[in-house]
C-alpha cells in the first residue's frame, strides 16, 4: 500500500524538477511513511511513498526497474494472487530479485503488455514508464478500491493517488468543477469520470490508460460487470460457489508480512470476514469497533462483541467525542479532497487510529450491500414495480423478478421506513424505473431552499437526471434489482471505497475488503435475483451461506445502523454547536454566498435525527475553505 504520483511533460525539452516531484511526494506522505524515492527520464517524473507491507526489505522499493533500465513502475495497492503469478512467471524463466508483489506486476507486464492486468486479484492503481518507446501506462482495479487522478492538457499529463498531490505539483491550478458539484449536491459524489474540480479527471475502475509521447490518451475498459443471469445452475449451486469464494478471498487476503486485523461493526459483512479471517489463523485476531455513549441507537458495539467473542478475537472499542469532532473535521475534509459520504467518515477515522495503533492492515466488509442487495431502499423500489405488475398484469419474466407474493412476508423489513414511503409515493407512481429509483437516490432535496447564488442556480444546462439515466439504463439489462445495483456499484461503491481509502491512509494503515474481490462479485451479478433478493429479502443468499458461521443475533438482525453519529444532538451543544455556526454562518460563507443563511440559522436549531442537511452545508464549506480559498 502506497502513494504514488508524478508529472509527464508532452515537450521533452521541459524537464521536470525534483523540487516538484518532492512537493508532491510530502502532500501524501501519510499514504506512504516507510519509505519514498524518485525517478526522472528528462520531461517524465515518477514518485512513490511506499508502506511496507509484502517484502519490507530494500528489495521492495520504488520506483522499481526491471534490469535493463527498460520499465519502471510505481504502484499502490496489493495483488493478493502475487504468489500464484510469481509461480507461473518463474515457470516461462522470469527471473525475480525481491519478493514483492510490485515486482510480479513489472514481469508480468512486461511479457503481456495491457492484458496483464486482466490476471490481477487484487487492489491497484499503478503506472508503468517504457523509457525506450516513452509511453506511459496506468491502470486502476476493477471495483475501484484503490484511487487515481489525473489533470491532462496540451502540455501535461499530472497524476496522483490523490488530488491534493496534483495540485502540489505547482503546474495545475484549482477550480471548481460545475457538473461536478451538481452531481455532488444530488448524489454526494461525482458521475463517471468527473470530479469536483475543474480538469481533474479520475481513471475510472476497470480501466486502463496509454499516453504516448505525442499526448495521445488512450483509455480502454478492461473489465465490465454484464449481469448476464444464469438460469442453468440451482440456488445449491450458487451457495456453494459463495461459500469457497467468501473462503478463498479472505484466505489470499490474510497475506502479509505485518500483523493483520479486521475492522467490526457488528453487522452481517464485517462479522462475516472476522470469523472467517479468525478461522483461518493459528493466533487470535485484533478486531476494532466504535459508538456513541448518548443512546443505544448510535451504538451497536454489544453486536461487535458477539461477533468478537465467536471470533474468539482479541477485541478493542473507542467511543468517539464532541471534541473529537471539532479537531477532526476540517483535518478530515482536506484528506478526503472532496467532500463525500455520510457523517460515519468520522468515526470511521478515529476506529482507524485505533486500529493503527495496534496493526498495520485491516480487513473489512466494505462493498456487501451493494454486492448482494442490501440497502432497503431496493425493497421500497421492488415493491412498488410488483404492486404495478399486479395491476397491470405486466409482472416479468421469473428469472428477473420478485413477485408481490414471494415479497410479502417481508415487508417488515419497512417498519420505522413510513417517512421515506411517503415521500417516494407522493408524486411519480408508477413512472419509468429510472425516474423512480432517482427519485430514491436523490439526496438533493434536503437541502433544497438552503442553497443560494450558483449553487442554487448553476446554469450550465447540464442534466443530472439526464447523466443518471443514461448510466443506469446502460448495460441492456431486464432485471430491476441488477440495474439498481449495478448503478450502485458503479457509482455509490466508489464513493465509499474513497472513504474507505482515505480514513485508513490518513493514519498509515492499510484496508482490505474481501467481499469485492471480483470472483465473488461476478458470481453474485451472474445469480438470478429470484435467487439472489427471495422475497426481496435483503442479501438473502449471503445470509443462507454464513448463517452457520455467525451467532443468530447477527444473522437476524433488522436494526443495522451504518454507524450513526448523535449530530442533531451535538449541534445543541458546545463545542459543537459554536464550530457549525462560526463555520456557516462566519464571516468566509458569507462573502461566498453559497447558502440561503435565511434558512440556515433556523436549521442549525432543529435539524432532525440522522438528518444530513446540515452535515451536507458543512462538508460543503470546509471543503471550500480548504481547496479554493487560497492555499491549505
Amino acid at each position: 500500500m502506497c502513494g504514488i504520483c508524478g508529472i509527464y511533460n508532452l515537450d521533452r525539452k521541459h524537464g521536470v524538477s525534483e523540487a516538484a516531484l518532492v512537493h508532491m511526494a510530502d502532500s501524501i506522505q501519510h499514504r506512504g511513511p516507510d519509505d519514498h524515492g524518485y525517478y526522472i527520464d528528462d520531461n517524465l517524473g515518477i514518485s512513490n511513498l511506499r508502506l511496507s507491507i509484502i517484502d519490507l526489505s530494500p528489495a521492495g522499493h520504488q520506483p522499481m526497474s526491471d534490469e535493463s533500465g527498460r520499465y519502471w513502475i510505481v504502484y499502490n495497492g496489493e495483488i493478493y494472487n502475487y504468489v500464484e503469478l510469481r509461480q507461473q512467471l518463474a515457470g516461462k524463466g522470469c527471473q525475480f530479485f525481491s519478493n514483492s508483489d510490485t515486482e510480479v506486476i513489472l514481469r508480468l507486464f512486461m511479457l503481456e503488455g495491457p492484458e496483464a492486468v486482466k490476471k490481477l486479484n487484487g487492489m491497484f492503481a499503478f503506472v508503468i514508464w517504457d523509457k525506450k518507446e516513452r509511453k506511459l501506462f496506468g491502470a486502476r482495479d476493477r471495483m475501484g478500491i484503490k484511487p487515481f487522478y489525473y489533470f491532462k492538457d496540451k502540455d501535461q499529463f499530472v497524476f496522483g493517488s490523490e488530488i491534493k498531490a496534483i495540485f502540489a505539483s505547482g503546474q495545475v491550478g484549482r477550480a471548481m468543477d460545475d457538473e461536478g458539484m451538481a452531481d455532488y449536491l444530488t448524489f454526494q459524489f461525482c458521475l463517471n469520470d468527473k470530479t469536483l474540480f475543474r480538469g481533474i479527471r479520475k481513471l475510472e475502475p476497470g480501466c486502463w490508460l496509454e499516453l504516448d509521447t505525442h499526448g495521445n490518451l488512450n483509455i480502454q475498459k478492461y473489465w465490465n460487470l454484464d449481469f448476464q443471469v444464469d438460469t442453468d445452475h440451482t440456488s445449491e449451486y450458487f451457495e456453494y460457489q459463495l461459500t469457497r469464494l467468501l473462503e478463498d478471498a479472505v484466505r489470499i487476503q490474510l497475506r502479509a508480512d505485518v500483523p493483520v486485523g479486521a475492522h467490526l461493526s457488528g453487522g452481517l459483512d464485517s462479522s462475516t470476514v472476522t470469523c472467517l479471517a479468525a478461522s483461518l489463523l493459528d493466533n487470535p485476531i485484533h478486531t476494532f469497533s466504535g459508538g456513541f455513549k448518548e443512546s443505544p441507537r448510535y451504538d451497536e458495539t454489544r453486536f461487535a462483541r458477539m461477533a468478537a467473542e465467536q471470533a474468539g478475537s482479541i477485541h478493542h472499542e473507542i467511543f468517539p467525542s464532541e471534541q473529537d469532532f471539532v479537531e477532526l473535521m476540517p483535518k478530515l475534509i482536506y484528506a478526503m479532497d472532496e467532500p463525500a459520504a455520510g457523517p460515519g467518515i468520522f468515526p470511521q477515522l478515529m476506529v482507524s487510529q485505533l486500529a493503527k495503533q495496534n496493526v498495520k492492515v485491516v480487513l473489512g466488509g466494505q462493498g456487501g450491500d451493494e454486492v448482494f442487495g442490501g440497502y432497503t431502499r431496493y425493497l421500497v423500489a421492488y415493491l412498488e414495480e410488483c404492486i404495478r405488475g399486479g395491476i397491470q398484469g405486466t409482472q416479468e419474466d421469473a428469472k428477473y423478478v420478485v413477485s408481490f407474493d414471494t415479497i410479502l412476508p417481508n415487508l417488515t423489513q419497512l417498519k420505522g421506513y413510513e417517512p421515506m414511503l411517503r415521500y417516494f409515493w407522493s408524486e411519480g407512481l408508477f413512472d419509468a424505473q429510472d425516474a423512480r429509483y432517482y427519485r430514491l437516490v436523490d439526496r438533493g432535496m434536503e437541502m433544497k431552499g438552503l442553497l443560494s447564488g450558483d449553487l442554487a442556480n448553476p446554469g450550465s444546462g447540464y442534466s443530472t437526471f439526464q447523466a443518471f439515466s443514461d448510466l443506469f439504463n446502460s448495460g441492456g439489462l431486464s432485471s430491476y434489482i441488477n440495474k439498481m445495483t449495478r448503478f450502485d456499484l458503479l457509482t455509490l461503491l466508489p464513493a465509499l471505497l474513497h472513504v474507505e481509502d482515505r480514513t485508513s491512509m490518513l493514519v498509515s494503515l492499510e484496508s482490505r475488503v474481501p467481499l469485492l474481490d471480483h470472483r465473488i462479485v461476478e458470481l453474485a451479478a451472474s445469480m438470478p435475483p429470484a435467487i439472489k433478493f427471495e422475497g426481496g429479502r435483503s442479501k438473502h443468499i449471503f445470509r443462507k451461506v454464513v448463517g452457520q458461521l455467525l451467532p443468530r443475533g447477527i444473522t437476524e438482525r433488522k436494526d443495522k445502523m451504518g454507524f450513526p453519529v448523535p449530530l442533531s444532538e451535538w449541534y445543541q451543544r458546545e463545542p459543537v454547536r459554536g464550530f457549525v455556526r462560526e463555520t456557516l454562518l462566519g464571516e468566509r460563507a458569507r462573502k461566498r454566498g453559497w447558502f440561503n443563511l435565511a434558512q440556515v440559522e433556523p436549521l442549525l436549531a432543529s435539524e432532525r435525527a440522522f438528518g444530513r442537511s446540515v452535515w451536507g452545508l458543512l462538508c460543503l464549506e470546509l471543503w471550500a475553505q480548504a481547496y479554493l480559498d487560497g492555499k491549505s
